[in-house]
């Protein structure tokens, strides 16, 4: 028979022979036994051994007076050339192949520090809450906040330290010289202007960019491996130059994108529906802007798809009103900065995300602005969002999510219009 002990790291499973019934282990007998077992100075292979040759085992148990935690892993890619062509290991090697595919170019490693620093440039509104939310979610030992109004950042710096007794324990520097970024393990890039009243997009983007020609040669010249986690606007054409000016692998240049968009797709599409928006699945991809796509064919609530419940049921439901949604997630942003003068705490939650796939190696997919040449058919080289799986790597890969003719024709149209934008610009 076998039984599990569970210690504060792990949980242990044991074949053990001693038992010709198969015990209850509570809490209680699990003590008594790791402490009889673990701290007695006997081996613990007179007592246990493991279940398969797969597992690992730190078998240094005889030491007396140590306190030893043995480590007992199934690593089921070992065991996976054990079993015969057609098994469940061939079939997920597969899937994970044809499913998940890299960008080209990327250089992809999960070695990883045990402390994390973590960069913000810019402490405006969206700056400060990406800072705030990070703090509270316990996701860095280090910040560092640069900007270059020396007074607010000194400011922001403070305000921040004054609630040392009620944040998990970080420590945060603030500079106008960006030696203060030194070993950063993200950098996050808010700053840049805002859009004027009758100031087009392009004009725009121009001023943003040399603004950045200034930031991403300073951020990679005291964080060379760093991953580049771009936010200000317009996202998608600012996510481009910060890769082309970085020199990093595709991989660690990352835009926020539609990931808040699809946030408020689905608290919309929840809200509607009366149910947690954590139930709800589905993802706005393309520009960060009127030509975004939304993916209602892969929408689903609990696991059901959406649409096609609604032609299953034999409901009927109108192209205008799911245009009206997604114009209503479009303009979301408009109706905040119109009642209020700015975004910044959905924008933060949706960084604090993104910061916590990546310094945790979690492997959510998030839609992200990535390196979109290839994918779905896009000619052009530019940044889009897609649904990607953001790990310690940064972009581990990016889902081949099954599109409509309708939706690729309208993502490759998305493509096309930050192209004309991209290609206009002084790179």
């Amino acid at each position: 028979m076998s039984f599990a002990i569970s210690t504060r790291d792990t949980v242990q499973t044991f074949q053990c022979s001693h038992f010709p019934v198969a015990p209850t282990v509570t809490a209680r007998t699990s003590r008594r036994i790791q402490s009889s077992v673990f701290r007695s100075g006997v081996p613990s292979t007179f007592f246990c051994r493991p279940l398969s040759k797969g597992s690992f085992v730190r078998r240094d148990m005889t030491t007396t007076g140590q306190t030893t935690k043995p480590k007992i892993v199934f690593d089921w890619r070992a065991e996976a050339a054990t079993h015969a062509p057609g098994s469940a290991f061939e079939m997920a090697e597969k899937v994970v192949n044809k499913l998940f595919r890299p960008i080209p170019g990327s250089s992809v490693s999960e070695e990883g520090k045990r402390t994390h620093k973590v960069t913000v440039v810019g402490v405006g509104n969206v700056g400060m809450a990406c800072a705030q939310t990070i703090l509270t979610q316990e996701l860095c030992d280090e910040l560092a906040l640069v900007d270059v109004v020396e007074e607010k950042l000194k400011g922001e710096m403070l305000d921040l330290q004054h609630a040392a007794a009620f944040l998990p324990r970080a420590k945060i520097l603030a500079d106008t010289d960006y030696r203060v970024t030194a070993d950063s393990d993200i950098c996050i890039v808010t700053a840049g202007a805002r859009q004027q009243e009758g100031q087009s997009r392009l004009a725009l983007v121009e001023k943003n960019v040399s603004l950045f020609k200034k930031i991403i040669p300073e951020l990679m010249k005291h964080s060379p491996n760093t991953i580049l986690l771009v936010i200000s606007n317009p996202v998608d054409a600012l996510t481009y130059v910060a890769y082309k000016l970085s020199g990093l692998p595709p991989n660690r240049v990352i835009g926020a994108g539609t990931n808040l968009d699809s946030s408020r797709f689905r608290w919309l599409l929840a809200d509607h529906l009366d149910v947690n928006a954590q139930n709800v699945h589905g993802y706005i991809v393309g520009e960060h802007g009127d030509s975004s796509v939304p993916l209602w064919s892969s929408v689903s609530v609990g696991g059901v798809p959406i649409i096609s419940y609604l032609k299953q049921k034999h409901i009927d439901y109108s192209p205008d009103t799911l245009a009206e949604l997604h114009r209503m997630v479009v303009d979301g942003a408009y109706e905040v900065i119109k009642l209020k003068g700015y975004t910044s705490w959905a924008i933060g939650y949706s960084v604090a995300s993104l910061v916590k796939s990546v310094l945790r190696n979690q492997r959510r997919i998030h839609p992200v602005s990535v390196c979109s040449q290839g994918f779905h058919g896009i000619e052009d080289e530019v940044c889009l969002s897609l649904p990607a799986v953001i790990g310690r790597a940064g972009i581990v890969s990016v889902l081949d999510s099954p599109l409509t003719d309708e939706e690729k024709e309208q993502l490759q149209t998305s493509a096309k219009t930050l192209a004309l934008i991209q290609n206009k610009l002084d790179m």
